[in-house]
């Protein structure tokens, strides 16, 4: 692949439909770069626009977890995947937004033994049983989570994201997604 984005090459932010390009173009405004996975994504626009929706939805929430909590999840997540480009996506914005520049590293490389707090620790938990072994999720999980303190939404909202980007992780692995080099040096 040498130094290809995608193995189904990429769609630049002018090339996509105006709504597309207008929120494509908001996040590279306020990051300084298009992050490679709506350029891999863009060859498909109703598909990028769904993942946006979707993605939205759980990320921007105003209630529930914080915004650093769900990037936890994600964090998690995706290194239970095996997800590089999530892993470094989305580490980035978790050392920013927990002001932390190492939980991103140790929570991807190993979630089991990281220090957390009750709440840190029964999130990524939760995030995990549904990452690895889903078909043997069920209420155990869901009652130590709630014994930690996390609400119904909270539960909620760390099983759905740890769904989405389950999806999200699979379809960088499809199309050999590449992270863009600003995202390793982010938060730092």
């Amino acid at each position: 692949m040498g130094d290809q984005v995608s193995r189904f090459g990429t769609v630049e932010p002018e090339e996509l439909p105006a709504d597309l390009r207008g929120r494509i173009e908001a996040i590279a405004e306020k990051s300084g770069f298009v992050p490679n996975i709506f350029r891999a994504l863009g060859h498909r626009p109703a598909e990028l626009r769904a993942f946006l929706d979707y993605h939205d939805a759980l990320m921007e929430r105003p209630d529930g977890l914080s915004k650093a909590e769900r990037e936890l999840v994600v964090v998690a997540t995706s290194g239970a995947n095996h997800c590089t480009y999530c892993v470094v996506a989305h580490g980035a914005i978790l050392r920013i937004r927990a002001k932390d520049p190492e939980l991103a590293d140790r929570v991807s490389s190993n979630p089991w033994q990281v220090d957390l707090d009750r709440r840190g620790r029964a999130i990524v938990d939760l995030a995990l049983a549904l990452a690895r072994d889903s078909a043997r999720f069920g209420e155990e999980q869901v009652a130590a989570a709630r014994a930690a303190g996390l609400t119904e939404d909270e539960i909620w909202d760390v099983g759905a994201i740890a769904a989405l980007f389950a999806m999200s992780n699979r379809l960088a692995h499809l199309t050999a997604l590449r992270p863009n080099p600003e995202f390793y040096g982010m938060g730092r």
